[in-house]
């Protein structure tokens, strides 16, 4: 199918959505340490940009391909161009916000943070004692005096240093560079308070007051920060034969040697020294970009508050549901009802719960879960392999190719298999990203019964913290034979049976999304109430665009509540007129996808796995579910209506991808995140949906 529709570039609409995070940090309403998150977020965000989708297109690039992971519509080597202007125009905002806003902020609040100004004379002996005690064992200097290129690793902070040999100062320079040991030793150190003031120094400044104890004999004339980003995103051959497993193992020692991407240098730094490490390095010029005196700023999320806990949030707690504590298990409540949890507004706990009964249930047979990323300290894998010690018939499809979660997943493969889990590995040619568990009970009849959990986010217990997902738990008959069928699938390969009530990606998702957007428009044509609100994480998927702009030509009202990538153009004449994009960016990562259509006054809400983007819909097995329930319909409406009407921390995204705030006449000032909680205790409690 020809696309003639116009689309937004995917990279520049996700550096749009990166922009709207660094807004965040520039936000005076918001308490300090919360704007030193987010710059934290935005620089491991735009780190990673760098290593996976740039290195991507510059894959594309030295292949001459038309075609690979990244999709391109238009001259890549422009779309380069046009992603460093943005990338680096950033990233200046990124360090003005820092410079002139966080740290004055942080010295209003009584915290120094030494950037380059002189020790006080009561920190010059503690900083020293630091140095040699604690750092100076990791250092490495390396002298460029070798012609072969030496290899600078990815990530790593490092310093250029130019020399002087104090016994032949006419010899010339010596250049070296030395690593800034961020790995072994914590980036942010808190010295000892003076005259009631706190103060924090970085590890980069420590070793700069002490540099010349790394070099005998040399006077350090000038010495500037470094890093290098290096390709991350290594692709496994997707063919059938060979070990999986091995070649998931070489793929995480490639991404150790990938090529140049992204050099970061101190924008103070003379030509004549950057010029010798772009031959030491073999750098070429599009990959040469100014940065500041400190690189590797996503590590602020451990900046020191010596203040704690002043000049922060305080943690909000998840709240328990009455009904499920009162409950003696939760099978017997999802015998009863189906259930809806909302993360992390309410805690995850009660998934840990689910697997926990189930592993010490005697009248539980067996137990199936997909699992995608797990936390490093798996509750939820403990718990299965618990199950299969008790006799449990247990099987976990793990996907071993869930970009850098890859060495987690085998480490917990192994350690489930090794207990008697049954281990199924990723399937070649495409990913598993549904978040499904199915668990098969003999009940008092002496039937067999299934209970299913269905979610928008991953079987991980530190994520559900702060990603906002949702999670149903259903005893629904044909949902749990449609779940088995998706299993059987996994582990055989067995084409499944037409789907009725789950979406499946590879077995007719896409089809059905555009079925019921072409509903939509025929309710419209004949009269009928008519309206599509679509949340996810991302919009690229170009047929969907594509049904969506024919939706908003014959005249359905389309809200796109759309956290990152969206390549649709909203409010175009002729075009999408009908059309609004959003994007929510608050405390808590928006993660959730769900998806209301009005359907005639019959209205239907689907939760889903799935983004509308290439890979979740053409490459991956995703699940999406109906919500059957008219009660947890309401709720769902209800969380949609409140994200759509949040006065302070919503945009509307334009034509041009510039987040606009959202101007609602005599509104009420309102913040979701902090609504949802209040409507879901009074909900709880019997009042009546907003």
């Amino acid at each position: 199918m020809k696309h003639t529709f116009p689309y937004q570039p995917r990279e520049l609409s996700w550096l749009s959505f990166n922009q709207r995070v660094l807004s965040e940090a520039a936000d005076p309403t918001l308490p300090l340490y919360e704007r030193i998150n987010f710059l934290a977020i935005f620089s491991s965000n735009l780190d990673e940009f760098f290593r996976v989708k740039v290195a991507g297109l510059q894959n594309l690039l030295l292949l001459k391909a038309r075609q690979v992971e990244t999709v391109v519509d238009g001259d890549p080597d422009e779309l380069l161009q046009q992603i460093a202007q943005v990338a680096l125009a950033q990233q200046q905002e990124c360090g003005r916000i820092f410079s002139n806003q966080i740290v004055p902020e942080l010295e209003a609040n009584g915290i120094i943070l030494y950037q380059g100004q002189a020790l006080l004379d009561e920190h010059q002996r503690e900083v020293r004692h630091y140095f040699l005690s604690q750092v100076l064992a990791y250092l490495k200097p390396v002298y460029l005096t070798n012609p072969s290129h030496p290899f600078l690793p990815s990530r790593q902070l490092y310093f250029a240093v130019r020399l002087q040999d104090r016994q032949a100062p006419q010899a010339g320079y010596t250049y070296a560079y030395v690593n800034i040991p961020s790995d072994n030793l914590p980036r942010y150190t808190v010295l000892s308070p003076v005259n009631g003031q706190q103060f924090i120094i970085t590890l980069d400044e420590i070793i700069r007051q002490n540099l010349s104890l790394a070099f005998k004999g040399y006077d350090v004339i000038s010495c500037y920060s470094i890093k290098l980003n290096r390709d991350e995103d290594a692709l496994i051959d997707d063919e059938f034969s060979g070990d999986l497993i091995e070649k998931i193992r070489h793929q995480l020692e490639q991404r150790k040697i990938g090529h140049p991407v992204r050099f970061l240098y101190d924008s103070t730094m003379d030509a004549d020294m950057l010029g010798i490490l772009r031959t030491t390095f073999g750098l070429q010029t599009a990959e040469l970009v100014e940065g500041g005196r400190y690189h590797n700023l996503y590590d602020l999320f451990k900046f020191p508050n010596p203040l704690a806990p002043r000049l922060k949030n305080p943690s909000a707690k998840p709240m328990q549901v009455a009904q499920l504590e009162l409950a003696e298990t939760l099978v017997d409540e999802i015998h009863q009802q189906d259930l809806l949890l909302n993360y992390p507004y309410q805690t995850f706990d009660y998934v840990l719960r689910f697997f926990n009964e189930a592993a010490v249930d005697p009248n539980v047979i067996s137990i199936r879960v997909t699992l995608y990323r797990l936390a490093n300290s798996s509750l939820l894998a403990n718990s299965l392999i618990s199950a299969a010690r008790n006799g449990k018939r247990v099987t976990v499809f793990v996907e071993v190719k869930a970009r850098f979660d890859e060495a987690n997943n085998l480490n917990w493969a192994s350690r489930m298999q090794e207990a008697g889990v049954i281990i199924i590995y990723s399937l070649p040619g495409i990913k598993v990203h549904a978040k499904i568990a199915l668990i098969t009970r003999r009940g008092a009849d002496g039937k067999k019964h299934t209970y299913s959990y269905l979610s928008t986010g991953n079987f991980n217990e530190n994520t559900a913290t702060v990603y906002t997902d949702h999670g149903l738990f259903t005893a629904h008959r044909g949902i749990g034979r449609e779940l088995r069928q998706v299993f059987t699938y996994l582990k055989s390969r067995k084409q499944p049976k037409p789907f009725r009530h789950l979406l499946v990606a590879q077995f007719g998702m896409k089809e059905n999304w555009l079925s019921l957007i072409d509903r939509e428009i025929e309710h419209h044509r004949a009269g009928r109430p008519a309206y599509i609100c679509l949340k996810m994480n991302g919009l690229e998927e170009k047929k969907m665009i594509d049904k969506l702009y024919q939706a908003s030509q014959a005249g359905v009202r389309i809200d796109l509540l759309v956290r990152g990538i969206c390549c649709l153009i909203p409010g175009k004449a002729g075009l999408s007129e009908t059309i609004q994009v959003f994007r929510l960016v608050d405390k808590y990562l928006e993660h959730g996808r769900v998806l209301l259509f009005t359907n005639g006054g019959e209205e239907e809400i689907y939760l889903s796995s799935a983004d509308w983007m290439n890979r979740n819909l053409n490459r991956r097995i995703e699940v999406g579910f109906p919500i059957y329930d008219p009660s947890l319909r309401r709720e769902l409406k209800a969380l949609l209506q409140l994200q759509l009407s949040d006065t302070l921390k919503l945009r509307s995204v334009d034509a041009d991808m510039v987040n606009q705030p959202v101007a609602i006449a005599n509104a009420t000032p309102l913040r979701a995140q902090e609504a949802i909680p209040d409507y879901l205790r009074s909900n709880e409690a019997g009042a009546s949906p907003v």
